[in-house]
Parts: C-alpha cells; structure tokens; sequence
C-alpha cells in the first residue's frame, strides 16, 4: 500500500493531480481545498495517500496532513458516506473546522457541502459526536451544552437565551459559545434576560 507521496506536480485536473516521483506521475484524487493549496506544475509536494484497491482499478486520495487523512477514513464509517462525499466534506470544510461543527452539532455547516443533504448531514453530525471532541478547538463546555440542547435536556433560560442571540442574527455555534461562558460566570439560577446581556458582552469581545 502507497501511505505517502513526495515529487513534483505535472499538472491538475478537475479533481486530482498527476504527480511525478522519480519519473512515474501518479494520479491522485484531491478535495479541492487541497488542490487549492498545492503548488504550481514544477513545484514540489508532499501528499498522505489513501490507496483504494478494487478488482478494476487501484484509486489513490490524497491529503496535505495524515490528520486530513484520517478524517476522510472516519467520515466513511457514516452510513451514506462513501469516498466521493467525504472528499466534498473535507473541501468545504478543514479538519478543524468539521471537528468544531460536528463537536458543536453544527449540521447546517455540514450541510453547505455540495451534495449533502441535511440527512447526510444530521447523520455525520449524530454518527461521529464521540468522535470529534478530540479533535475540536472548542471549550468543552461549550461541546457539553450543545449535547445538552441537541436532547433537549438543557435549562430552559439556557435555551431561551440562545434563541434570542440567533434571532438577533448570530450563529448557533456563535450563540452557544457566548451563553456557555454567561452562564458559568452567572450560575446555573439566572434567568435569560441577564445571561442575553452576557451573551452580548462575549459577542462584543
């Protein structure tokens, strides 16, 4: 099996480039935020590959980090994900960005993939939510009342009080980010009209 390439780029086509290393151009399947971020023809590049073998054809996808490698191999794992979406996944959205979005229960940044559905989405969200805290860049305690609100089982002005922020035009991620920290500095017993207004000040930070 290939787990790395190293050479020269050939040159691009629509969804992979052709590598040369020592004389052979391998062609290789990228996510378009890859292909973005490589070099001109003549420049050198490094890849981790994924090798695909089926009985008609060896297939090979390439990745900037084995961490971005990693995520098209757990991204699989979701029913209805094969290696064509996951692909797309990791082109909207970077590593970090997708562990963020999943920790926090993110499905409409999922879902701006082209060619995901919200199905998809909520499936990738729900499917890999054990996953991606580890991976996240978010305070924990944010990652813990996003579960909370996704099952119904946070407190009412905790809700009530994001609502108000996303219908004031922030995020859901944003919101539950400025109401997790309100609420740690407020306690569990305020009520939402003043864990809005420490919303706000974290907002305006």
């Amino acid at each position: 099996m290939i787990g790395k390439l190293k050479g020269l780029i050939d040159s691009y086509g629509e969804d992979y480039v052709i590598l040369d290393v020592g004389g052979v151009g391998y062609q290789v399947h990228c996510a378009s935020r890859t292909l973005q971020a490589l070099p001109s023809p003549g420049g050198a590049a490094v890849l981790s590959i994924e090798t695909y073998v089926r009985e008609d054809q060896i297939k090979l996808f390439g990745f900037r980090s084995d961490h971005e490698r990693e995520w098209f191999r757990v991204l699989q794992t979701v029913q209805g994900v094969g290696a064509k979406v996951a692909l797309a996944v990791l082109g909207t959205l970077s590593p970090t960005d997708l562990a963020n979005a999943i920790a926090l229960r993110d499905k409409a940044a999922v879902a701006r993939t082209p060619g995901v559905g919200p199905k998809v989405a909520e499936r990738i969200v729900s499917e890999l939510k054990d996953k991606a805290p580890g991976f996240a860049d978010v305070d924990p305690a944010v990652v813990q009342l996003s579960g909370a609100i996704d099952n119904n089982r946070a407190p009412r002005p905790v809700t009530d009080a994001i609502s108000a922020l996303v219908n004031l035009g922030y995020g859901q991620p944003q919101a539950a980010a400025a109401i997790a920290a309100a609420s740690r500095s407020a306690g569990e017993s305020a009520e939402t009209a003043h864990l809005i207004r420490l919303g706000l000040k974290e907002l305006s930070k």
